[in-house]
């Protein structure tokens, strides 16, 4: 099981799934591999733009080379459409300034600066805390129906990829906009210890539904953005740096226990003093997020602390009967208790996210461990086995705990080609400088955007 095999399993993959994607989707968001057809979100070929990088990672220039014409002769942004702003970002913008990078085409930057124009009009708001949704073809923005409120993690996980679109266009406006909103939460009242809430008021500028602390869905991106714009700037913006370590300790102090009986570490929530012990898969996000801090002079017992999360998130695969983690976990804390985790009926699904790993991308690239490699590979195979469909393409599933009727979903989300499969590659790599830690920095959609320099 040499780890060039590995790759090319990882290459057969994506094959498979863009065969799927092509046949019955192509141009469009999403594929849907069971129907064979597709969903549309944005209406803007969201699967195309953020796998570009990932053929070019996996060396698939074939498929790269149509992709590439397809964003050259039909991509074209003036659509009266309306698009999230945190979506579009992390996913367009940054797949189209990341494939800039890697390829020196002109025609990325030129469709990624087209995009980021179009996203400003987000940011026209009485506290200047952006709105959740813009129409890209109108030039207008307003809240979700429901709220004048925005989700923290969206509004504080775009900086990466605005900051850059600054750098390259030489325009400042784009870095003076997602500063303002990195400087306004510094200040704001209403955090744990540095950890924030979920939501934030687009007029008031304020925290809302205060008291809740996670670092799920709604919270997580936004500790992981402190830590890498501090990495992309070269490591010079102390306030970055400061708010990330005190959200750290702020996680030991409040979020952190272990499960019963066999102790595992994990990361909970807590809700108006209340501890919750549930954990969203999505909070795998973090053992390697904490290992990229410790590599860049962080305390080295971020390190210890991530590999006992990583293998917490490892377990929430391994404890599963089709070996694929749900999307959330309710871990045991009673003694006494037969098994550490437990998953509600309405949380068995499993969306093909590539959270844990990403982690083990991390992990085994700093460690050089390489149990790291044997875990992805088993949830590789595992993917290979219940999320399959033959006629092309991969599905996300329903219930993680019947591997005789996992009952898909039929939905290949963007993300398992722009992440799942990109991180389960340079997994498998054994040449550190396939996307130098130390000369790149992946956005919070596995899109890597260069380290500034000081040269520069």
């Amino acid at each position: 099981q040499g780890t060039p095999h590995r790759q090319e399993a990882v290459r057969d993959a994506f094959r498979h799934a863009w065969k799927g994607y092509k046949a019955f989707a192509w141009g469009h968001d999403e594929l849907q591999p069971l129907s064979k057809s597709y969903s549309e979100w944005f209406g803007l070929g969201l699967t195309i733009i953020d796998a570009l990088d990932t053929m070019w990672i996996l060396e698939l220039r074939e498929e790269f080379e149509e992709a590439r014409r397809w964003v050259a002769t039909e991509l074209s942004f003036n659509r009266n459409v309306d698009v999230n702003l945190f979506e579009s970002t992390i996913r367009i913008l940054g797949g189209l300034l990341s494939t800039y990078h890697l390829t020196g085409d002109p025609l990325f930057l030129s469709k990624a600066e087209d995009m980021g124009s179009r996203l400003m009009p987000a940011f026209n708001t009485p506290s200047k805390i952006p709105y959740s949704d813009v129409n890209i073809g109108r030039g207008t923005a307003h809240p979700p129906h429901w709220t004048s409120d925005s989700t923290v993690a969206e509004v504080t996980s775009i900086q990466l990829e605005f900051r850059e679109l600054s750098r390259l266009t030489q325009q400042p406006q784009y870095q003076a906009a997602v500063a303002q909103v990195m400087e306004r939460v510094h200040v704001l009242e209403g955090k744990l210890d540095g950890l924030v809430p979920m939501f934030i008021n687009t007029n008031s500028g304020q925290f809302t539904h205060q008291g809740v602390y996670t670092l799920g869905a709604r919270a997580d991106s936004y500790y992981e953005y402190l830590l890498k714009q501090w990495i992309q700037g070269g490591r010079k913006e102390d306030q970055l740096l400061e708010d990330y370590l005190q959200a750290i300790e702020g996680v030991k102090k409040n979020l952190l226990q272990r499960s019963s009986p066999t102790g595992l570490t994990f990361v909970g929530e807590l809700s108006h003093g209340q501890f919750s012990p549930k954990m969203d898969h999505l909070v795998c996000f973090l053992p390697g997020v904490l290992a990229l801090g410790a590599h860049n002079g962080l305390p080295a017992d971020h390190m210890d602390l991530a590999k006992e999360l990583m293998k917490t998130c490892y377990q929430m695969y391994v404890q599963m009967e089709t070996g694929l983690s749900p999307e959330i976990v309710h871990f045991n804390m009673y003694e006494g208790s037969s098994r550490d985790m437990d998953v509600k009926l309405a949380d068995r699904h499993n969306l093909l996210r590539p959270e844990t790993v990403e982690s083990l991308f991390y992990l085994y690239r700093l460690t050089k461990d390489p149990v790291y490699q044997d875990w992805g590979f088993q949830i590789l195979q595992n993917f290979n086995k219940y999320a399959k469909v033959p006629s092309g393409g991969y599905t996300s599933i329903n219930n993680v705990r019947d591997p005789e009727f996992p009952s898909p979903r039929d939905k290949m989300e963007s993300f398992f080609l722009g992440e799942t499969l990109k991180y389960l590659y340079l997994l498998f790599s054994e040449d550190p400088n396939l996307i130098s830690l130390d000369r790149y920095v992946f956005n919070t959609e596995a899109h890597p955007l260069p380290i500034w320099t000081s040269a520069e």
